[in-house]
């Protein structure tokens, strides 16, 4: 049995924040995540394929 992994670390944003609510308004509706510059948050991503190398090739068996 042979494993791959690849792992990627990437960063998202997103805005909750509506120019046209209140400061008040804002911060009700949106609680703690309300920031009229948005924010982030940093992921990791982990993804991992495992199977039996063909025994002539060494390699992958192909699937088409």
């Amino acid at each position: 049995m042979v494993t791959i992994t690849r792992k990627i670390e990437f960063a998202a944003s997103h805005l909750y924040h509506n120019p046209a609510f209140s400061a008040e308004e804002n911060r009700r509706v949106f609680g703690k995540c309300n920031n009229p510059h948005g924010h982030g948050h940093n992921y990791t991503l982990e993804v991992t394929i495992a199977g039996e190398p063909d025994p002539r090739t060494g390699i992958g068996a192909r699937s088409d």
